[in-house]
């Protein structure tokens, strides 16, 4: 039995983890749940669970999450929240020997550097999102010294066939609609600008202890491969899947078993399955290149990127600042920094807020 805590319990990754726990009650205790605020939707899980310890950030703060974290009746941490209020709980977790399902961003982007060094054993930390899932099984087995480039997959988003005119009169309404996943807004723009994109190249290069020169991204509008590995002696892995997080989550859950019950199993239909790649258009998505140069710039630049596009983002769907001003606002911000490398978690999370109030400044 696998004894559980899920921080974003109540978020597009976290209701998927909570559809495989749906499915496998027999496997899985629910013993804590944790999410932004005390919702309707959180306290229906609690009670459909039968889960007694229940924490918001609202109410809480971190040291709910941290409650959570380190309960002596959890084995397992999943880690499906946004934002960096939770990666103080997520070394906390670490620390205790729990095992971790990651799908924050954030954590690593932010604070990686020390983050890794608490990882104890082999797969204890589990990355949840669809592509670094799919690097991390295509690894399992290699010697990662061989690895030549890794590449995370992206759908394009919905405007990947828009011109530059077309771009420069994008609505929030219109960014909001990807074209295959369902998830939450913030996301969802970061997915239309490529910037998501290109926060997951920063947390590839971390996660597995490579260079910015063997990560790159590609456009496959088909959504069903999530990643692929080039090895040294041009052999490449790749990993296909439907795009259904539920996947990824009970991979993470179940590692090295796969369980996945009929009513929420669907066969891949592979006659209907084109590969095709594309190298996604930076002049077209500017913030993918400027995710590149502060793969290339490290330091303090990835916490002041995380801040600036959470503003950018948030002046967009206010109608404050147009589409096409995202990256602009980002860079900007960028520029305007004049921080010291962080030598610790807490100044690279200041850093973060740093960037949030010269964000809002700029914009």
């Amino acid at each position: 039995m696998i004894n559980l805590g899920i921080i974003g319990a109540t978020g597009s990754v976290g209701s998927s983890v909570m559809s495989v726990c749906r499915a496998h009650k027999d496997k899985i205790k629910v013993v804590a749940l944790a999410a932004n605020s005390r919702s309707e939707k959180l306290l229906n899980l609690a009670q459909e669970f039968n889960t007694k310890k229940i924490y918001t950030y609202e109410h809480d703060g971190a040291a709910g999450l941290e409650n959570l974290a380190v309960d002596p009746e959890i084995d397992h941490v999943v880690f499906a929240s946004s934002g960096t209020s939770a990666i103080m709980a997520l070394c906390s977790a670490l620390k205790a020997d729990k095992n971790i399902s990651l799908a924050n961003k954030e954590s690593i982007v932010v604070a990686g550097e020390w983050v890794m060094k608490l990882i104890k054993r082999g797969d204890q930390l589990r990355p949840l999102d669809s592509e670094h899932n799919a690097i991390w099984q295509c690894l399992h087995g290699e010697n990662k010294n061989f690895i030549e480039k890794i590449y995370l997959t992206a759908s394009g988003g919905p405007f990947r066939n828009f011109n530059a005119c077309d771009l420069e009169n994008v609505t929030p309404e219109m960014a909001l609609k990807h074209p295959v996943w369902a998830m939450g807004a913030k996301i969802t723009i970061d997915s239309a600008t490529l910037m998501n994109k290109g926060i997951e190249l920063i947390e590839a290069m971390i996660l597995f202890g490579v260079n910015e020169n063997q990560v790159d991204a590609l456009i496959s509008p088909g959504s069903f491969i999530h990643g692929l590995v080039e090895f040294s002696d041009g052999s490449v892995k790749l990993l296909g899947a439907n795009p259904d997080m539920k996947l990824p989550a009970a991979s993470c859950l179940f590692w090295p078993d796969r369980y996945m019950p009929d009513e929420i199993f669907k066969r891949p239909e592979y006659n209907c399955k084109e590969l095709k790649f594309f190298e996604p258009d930076e002049n077209k998505f500017p913030c993918i290149k400027i995710a590149r140069e502060v793969m290339k710039l490290k330091g303090v630049y990835p916490a002041v990127l995380i801040g600036a596009d959470e503003i950018a983002v948030k002046k967009f769907l206010e109608r404050k600042i147009k589409f096409t001003e995202i990256p602009v606002l980002i860079e900007k911000t960028l520029e305007a920094c004049d921080l010291k490398t962080p030598s610790n978690i807490q100044e690279a999370i200041s850093a973060v807020e740093w960037a949030r109030v010269k964000a809002d400044e700029l914009a």
